[in-house]
Order: structure tokens, then C-alpha cells, then sequence
């Protein structure tokens, strides 16, 4: 059972069903109430026409035994005010809910039962001297009419008339029409509902099983994926434009975004084990000359390998915490006066920065990225750098220009990726490992900003860094 309902498609069904039920339940007995509201003002109806006019009779001063009380076939009662019963449907043997359970009528205590004194006040209208009030009470009750019982909605019509005074007619109109109504639609609804609630669940089933056959097939290729380890599969992608192909197009960007990342990282640690094999190479070499012939050693050397080395493993290391996406600080610091820090010693270089430029983050990382332009600019400059720093609407601009050759169209993008040297030569002696300009970068991406090239008015290259201001 729990495996069963543990699958989206059956609590779905589950849930589909159950709304329906509880719709098709409230509905039905909406209807029921609403036939029996019907069928009960109805027999509110017929009953109080059939009081009114046995009223209207006495209110004429009619004789009880000449009453109509029979033309319908349906109970009535005339009572008087002591609650005396004076007239009664000729066939009645049972009555209740009406206040009085006699059914045979006793003597009158006025004239109205006397024959000829319809016309004792000497043609005077007996309507000026009675009174039917326009209140009606309703009740439920049963009676047994010639050997027949049956339930009743009674109506109790009062008159005031000048024999007989205060009388009550009591007159039934039978809910048997009532009873079979609401039975018939109970028995429709008891048969009808579950068939209904049957449909809904096979078809809520289905469409349920077909919506999300595109998952299965997401999932079985993922797990292939998993499997087999290759990235470069891609999930299906089903020929719709809702949720699922959403969902789909959005695993297929992860895995395409997951195999640049495994793979960018496993041409990180080639590269990073290419560039460490030869400073290392050349220490041992150094060490193990001087182990030989300590006349021999070249301690210089062996000095700047240990240093090259060094400042490879803190770029790796940097590039490392970069990749792990660790957060700037938010510290707040000037822009100019730090570029004008990092340039400060070095020959050739002049530092253009009138206004200051605070801007938040990390104050040695954006120190790193204004060391490895000065540094990238002095190994291409001819003679002269030149750095200036301002504000350009919300941003703080850092530009670094040389005289050298410039950077060819075709590669201003590919000097930013990792291990590039455009000349291999001069940066390996120079002892970069091409990846100055990639710290750079992603310290500028981790800021916010944007590290750019393009060509300097000088004819060198012009690298331009943008930086978002310090709110505030």
C-alpha cells in the first residue's frame, strides 16, 4: 500500500478522486435539499388552499355537516377554541401533529351547527362579522384516511366568526410525492456517484500516466548518466511547451554547465601539473647536482625555481577558492588610492586618479587583479604604462594602457582563460604560467564587474576594469 501511493501518478489519482467526491457529495446533497425545500412548499401550498377554503365556509357561518371536508380525500380538522373537534373528514381514523387526536366530532357548543340559522340576522353578510387571519402555521404529521396512512404537512388556518367564535382548521396535503422524489434521486445519486468517481479515477490514471512519461524517460537517462559517468549524454526532451520540457531543458543546461565545470577542471589539473613539472624538474635537477658536486650548486637558480614555484601555488590556490565560490569581504576601501599603492616603485608607470572611487569587497583580491594588469602590462610595455582611475556614473573605471604590440582582435578573449600564453616563450622565462589575466578576470566576475581589452591610443593594449561604486 505504500509503495502503491507512493508513486506521483496514484496520489494524484488519489487526490482527483477525492476532490470529486467531495464535490459530487456536496452537490448531491445541495440537490436533495433543494428537491425537498421544493416538494415540502409544494404540500405548503396545497394544504393551506385546502384550510382557507374550508375557513372561507365557516366564515359564511356554513353548518359543520355541510362542510366540503371529503372533495380532496385528504385529512382535515376543524377545532374550536377549547379544542374541541367539530368537524372531521368523514373517513379519518388517525390523526397527529396537528394539537388534536380526535377524530370523531363532537356536539357544537354554538348555533353554527343548527339547521336554519344561516339566515338569522335577517340577510346581514356574515363576512362583515368573520375574520381568517392571513398567518399560516405548518407541521409534519401522519394520518390514516380509510385504512391508509401516510405522512402529512398540515396547515392551521385560524377564523373568527360571531356563532361559533375562534375556530382552527387543521387540512393535510400528503409527502408521499415528497418521499419518492427525494428517494428516486438518493438511489440515482448512490448508483450514479461511484460510476462517476470510477470514470474520473481510470481517466485521471491515465492522463496522469501519459503527462509523465517524459519524466520516466528523464529519470532512466539520468540514471545513465550516473552510471556510465558521461556528461556529454543529454536527457530527452519531449516535443511540448509545459512543465516537463521545462524541466527537461533545464537538466540538459545543468549537465551542459556540469561538463564544462569537470572538464575546465580537469584541464586545470593537467595544466597545473604541466607547469609544476618543470620548476620542479628543474629544482630536483639543481639539488641533485649540488648533492653530487656541492661546487656546482646553483644557488641563484635553485632560489628562483623555489620562488616561481611558490607564486604558482598561490595562483592554484587563489584559483581554487574562486572556483569554490567564496565570497568576497565587504569591506570598503578607495579604489584610487589602492591602484596607486600597487603602482607605486615601478619604473615607467604614471597613475592618473583625480577623485577618489570607494567600492566594495575584497581589498587584497582587487590588490592581486591591479598587480597581475601592472604586471602583464610591464612584461608587453616598450617604455611607458599608463593607469588612470575615475568614476563613470555608477561604476569606477580602471584603465591600464602600455606601448607594446597590442592584443590581436581574434584572441582579447582567450588571454583570460587559464594557462594562455599568446608568447610562450618570453612568459615562461619571464616565469608566468598564463594565469595573471584569468585571476583577474574572475576576481573582477566575483566583484560584480568586468575586466575588458582593447586596443590603447599608444598602440599597445588598454585593459579596462569596471567595478560597481559602494552604495551610499
Amino acid at each position: 500500500m505504500r509503495r502503491l501511493f507512493g508513486s506521483v501518478r496514484s496520489r494524484a489519482t488519489l487526490a482527483a478522486t477525492l476532490v470529486v467526491a467531495v464535490a459530487l457529495v456536496a452537490a448531491g446533497a445541495a440537490v436533495l435539499l433543494s428537491l425537498r425545500s421544493n416538494l415540502t412548499d409544494q404540500a405548503d401550498t396545497q394544504a393551506e388552499r385546502s384550510a382557507r377554503s374550508i375557513a372561507s365556509y365557516l366564515a359564511l357561518e356554513k353548518p359543520f355537516d355541510k362542510l366540503p371536508l371529503d372533495e380532496d380525500e385528504e385529512p382535515v380538522q376543524v377545532v374550536d377554541e377549547n379544542g374541541t373537534l367539530v368537524a372531521a373528514s368523514e373517513d379519518l381514523r388517525r390523526i397527529s401533529g396537528t394539537g388534536s387526536d380526535q377524530v370523531r366530532p363532537q356536539a357544537p357548543t354554538g348555533g353554527a351547527g343548527d339547521e336554519g340559522d344561516d339566515d338569522s340576522d335577517g340577510g346581514e353578510d356574515p363576512l362583515e362579522h368573520a375574520e381568517i387571519e392571513d398567518r399560516t402555521k405548518f407541521t409534519n404529521g401522519s394520518a390514516t384516511i380509510d385504512g391508509e396512512s401516510a405522512d402529512y404537512r398540515f396547515a392551521a388556518v385560524r377564523v373568527e366568526t360571531e356563532h361559533e367564535g375562534r375556530l382552527t382548521v387543521y387540512a393535510g396535503a400528503p409527502l408521499s410525492a415528497e418521499r419518492r422524489a427525494v428517494s428516486t434521486a438518493l438511489t440515482v445519486m448512490l448508483i450514479g456517484f461511484p460510476l462517476l468517481l470510477a470514470v474520473v479515477a481510470v481517466v485521471t490514471w491515465l492522463v496522469t500516466r501519459r503527462a509523465l512519461r517524459p519524466v520516466e524517460g528523464i529519470r532512466c537517462e539520468m540514471a545513465a548518466i550516473t552510471a556510465s559517468e558521461d556528461l556529454a549524454r543529454r536527457v530527452p526532451v519531449p516535443d511540448t511547451h509545459d512543465e516537463v520540457a521545462r524541466l527537461a531543458r533545464t537538466t540538459n543546461e545543468t549537465l551542459s554547465a556540469l561538463q564544462t565545470s569537470v572538464e575546465r577542471q580537469r584541464r586545470f589539473v593537467a595544466d597545473a601539473s604541466h607547469e609544476l613539472r618543470s620548476p620542479i624538474a628543474s629544482l630536483r635537477t639543481q639539488l641533485e647536482v649540488g648533492a653530487a658536486h656541492p661546487e656546482l650548486l646553483d644557488v641563484e637558480g635553485a632560489v628562483e625555481d623555489t620562488v616561481r614555484l611558490q607564486h604558482l601555488a598561490a595562483d592554484l590556490l587563489l584559483l581554487a577558492r574562486l572556483d569554490a565560490g567564496e565570497r568576497p569581504a565587504d569591506a570598503r576601501f578607495d579604489l584610487a588610492a589602492l591602484t596607486r599603492e600597487e603602482a607605486d616603485g615601478r619604473p615607467g608607470v604614471t597613475v592618473k586618479a583625480p577623485e577618489a572611487a570607494e567600492v566594495a569587497g575584497s581589498r587584497v583580491q582587487l590588490g592581486r587583479l591591479l598587480t597581475n594588469l601592472l604586471d602583464n602590462a610591464r612584461r608587453h610595455a616598450r617604455s611607458e604604462i599608463a593607469v588612470t582611475v575615475q568614476r563613470l556614473g555608477e561604476w569606477a573605471v580602471v584603465e591600464v594602457a602600455d606601448d607594446g604590440d597590442g592584443v590581436p582582435a581574434g584572441d582579447r578573449e582567450r588571454i583570460f582563460e587559464r594557462f594562455v600564453r599568446l608568447d610562450d616563450a618570453r612568459s615562461r622565462d619571464d616565469g608566468g604560467a598564463g594565469l595573471g589575466l584569468a585571476i583577474a578576470r574572475d576576481v573582477a566576475v566575483r566583484h560584480g564587474g568586468t575586466l575588458t581589452v582593447r586596443d590603447a591610443p599608444a598602440g599597445g593594449a588598454l585593459f579596462e576594469l569596471r567595478l560597481p561604486l559602494a552604495a551610499g
